[in-house]
């Protein structure tokens, strides 16, 4: 239960999304239906050598068929990135000078390394318990197990928190869409109803080409994309793939599509390619939706790669403006999230529903760590 009398929690929230780049860190206060009140959010960058070590950990995950097994190095690996997720919540407490006993409860994503909804398997690295007896803070963690223990994808899971931030948003229906590793959208209808999917890549496959091929960690501003040529009839082979004529709900792994169509491409030429990509398949998610938004609210690093969201607007035929047009902030929305979905679960409100995950009713989850003294 809450600490608090007047019912208001103060949560942190620990994300490290699918892009790799490192761990955002967030603190609100909520009474878990609304947003009372955003602080400043963080990242604090994975070295290259982490980096290094989750790629190769896709890799080793991919023979993973219970979600609790660590085959080969992802044992140590997952107490790593609990220490570092420890000393991540431990630098923004100190640097925002916020005491760690005025914390109510940690979200703790963890980092995904495998996505198989088909299989009913998904993987989060990352030890609850640990993290727990490291901060003196409740955690809640592993938020997605049971949704789909109960039939659902378990993921995406931002759209109730998506939800809360466009309460004071008139425009409706009204979409907010997250461009990290892979891009996910909420559609929020004119009674609140949720819609949520996986659109297809966003920043993942971006990143895996220019490191591979140019060098470089991004595409930063989308300045290689926008030199290079896009390959049209590479971009409409991938949207004829089965998933994006599959109506939703529906979810991605990281490594779901190859990279082998722009194999034979320049670097510039095989950026701009998957830029495009991303950019229509963010389009080819409307025909699934109730109607199409009259407003898109953008957020995640994908929203600092220019050349994509200049193709995502010139797509979808309506307003596209990045979160902080809104006064969101549009690094640190999926921790605020993390955060908020620990407060839902603690009061056993729904983190997932029918329109979002597939689970056949409103659920919540996650499993709840104890501080330890």
């Amino acid at each position: 239960m809450s600490k608090r009398e007047d019912g208001v929690w103060r949560a942190l929230g620990l994300m490290s999304g699918t892009s790799l780049d490192g761990i955002d860190v967030a603190v609100i206060e909520t009474d878990g239906e609304r947003v009372l009140k955003r602080g400043f959010s963080a990242t604090y960058p994975y070295s290259d050598a982490v980096r290094d070590k989750l790629r190769a950990s896709l890799d080793e995950a991919v023979e993973i068929s219970e979600r609790s097994a660590r085959p080969g190095r992802l044992g140590l690996l997952e107490q790593y990135l609990t220490e570092l997720n420890a000393e991540a919540a431990a630098h923004y407490l100190a640097d925002h000078e916020i005491a760690a006993d005025s914390i109510d409860v940690v979200g703790f994503h963890g980092q995904t390394v495998l996505h198989r909804p088909e299989a009913g398997l998904t993987v989060q690295l990352g030890d609850g318990t640990l993290l727990a007896r490291r901060l003196g803070v409740p955690v809640v963690y592993d938020l997605r197990a049971a949704d789909m223990a109960a039939g659902g994808q378990g993921a995406p899971l931002a759209a109730a928190y998506h939800r809360a931030l466009a309460a004071d948003i008139a425009e409706r229906p009204v979409a907010v869409l997250n461009l990290g590793g892979v891009a996910n959208v909420t559609w929020i209808g004119e009674d609140g109803d949720l819609i949520a999917f996986d659109t297809g890549p966003a920043s993942a496959m971006i990143d895996d080409w220019v490191a591979t091929k140019l060098g470089q960690p991004f595409d930063a501003g989308g300045r290689l994309a926008a030199a290079g040529t896009v390959h049209e009839a590479i971009v409409a082979d991938w949207l004829a793939l089965p998933y994006f004529a599959e109506a939703p709900p529906k979810s991605l792994d990281r490594n779901a599509f190859s990279l082998a169509p722009v194999a034979d491409l320049s670097g510039l030429d095989g950026a701009a390619t998957l830029t495009a990509f991303s950019a229509a398949a963010v389009a080819a998610s409307i025909p699934h939706l109730p109607a199409p938004p009259r407003l898109w609210i953008v957020s995640g690093g994908g929203r600092r790669n220019d050349t994509l969201v200049a193709q995502i607007r010139e797509r979808v035929g309506a307003p596209v403006q990045v979160a902080e047009a809104f006064d969101l902030d549009g690094d640190g929305l999926e921790a605020e999230a993390w955060a908020f979905l620990a407060v839902r679960s603690q009061l056993g409100l729904p983190i997932t529903f029918p329109g979002t995950t597939g689970v056949r009713a409103p659920l919540s989850g996650g499993v709840t760590a104890a501080a330890k003294p």
